[in-house]
């Protein structure tokens, strides 16, 4: 018998998303829903895992394997369960300030160890769950703020540079005013063999109100892309303004994958720890 093919309605779960109205994450969830259904998963083959934050919500949102884990910890959860079933298609999901504050060190080794996942990053450059505070990836002169209001002061924190230096081999920005490019960088990601890293330019319409100006501001990247050559992909980096959207770097790399070792019992496992 014929399985009919899934749409991207049918990788949605039941529970209505609570984001604010206007929210990027919406479009997220969408362009998401739609690269699975164009890459025909199957959905108990696939696992959404998150950590905290208004976009970790999105495990609940789809009809698939999701894990909700705790502040930060999303890559680690993620690794762990990548080790354990690398059959799975595993896809992470966060914000900026889940992936980059708390979560910092786990993004960096997790570009590194360069596993067969997918990383989804919503960066709306604020802590919009709460309540507003700035995020690793705020202007240093971002003013609106009763947290800072006079602007943190400090560089932000620039993902795709610290992606590329940290050994990923997938880099890309996307957009969420932009649902059909997001969902074709998305198929892309995660058909990557490797670590694949997305930085989603997803605006909070609550808290940033000034981010409703990114639809004039966010433009495809004039540099001709992908790139394989990681010096290449540094200098369109270090040279862009940040609203550049794209697959910028996009490289092979061998994958780690720690033996999977389900089949053995814990007695055997016990005695290689014996002294």
């Amino acid at each position: 018998m014929t399985v009919p093919a899934l749409k991207a309605k049918d990788y949605k779960s039941g529970i209505k998303a609570v984001w604010c109205p206007g929210c990027g994450h919406f479009a997220v969830l969408s362009a998401l829903t739609k690269a699975m259904a164009h890459l025909g998963l199957v959905k108990e083959e696939v696992a959404v895992v998150s950590g905290i934050g208004c976009s970790s919500r999105l495990p609940a949102y789809i009809d698939t394997y999701g894990f909700h884990g705790i502040h930060g910890r999303a890559l680690a959860a993620a690794s762990g369960l990548k080790a354990a079933r690398p059959d799975l298609t595993v896809i992470v999901a966060g914000g900026d300030g889940d992936g980059f504050s708390i979560g910092g060190n786990h993004f960096l080794h997790a570009c590194r160890r360069n596993m067969n996942m997918a990383y989804i990053v919503m960066d709306n450059e604020v802590y919009g769950m709460t309540k507003g505070q700035a995020s690793p990836t705020t202007l240093p002169d971002w003013s609106n703020s009763k947290m800072t209001p006079h602007g943190t002061g400090i560089p932000s924190f620039n993902p795709a540079a610290i992606a590329l230096a940290a050994g990923a081999g997938f880099i890309a920005r996307g957009f969420s005013g932009e649902p059909s490019e997001l969902t074709r960088i998305l198929v892309e990601a995660i058909e990557h063999s490797g670590f694949a890293f997305v930085q989603v330019l997803s605006g909070c319409v609550t808290y940033r109100p000034d981010q409703k100006l990114w639809k004039e501001e966010v433009h495809p990247s004039e540099s001709d892309l992908p790139t394989d050559d990681p010096v290449k992909a540094a200098q369109i980096i270090q040279a862009g303004d940040g609203k550049a959207t794209g697959v910028i770097y996009a490289k092979q790399f061998p994958v780690w994958q720690p033996e999977n070792r389900m089949d053995s019992n814990l007695n055997t496992i016990e005695k290689e720890f014996l002294l």
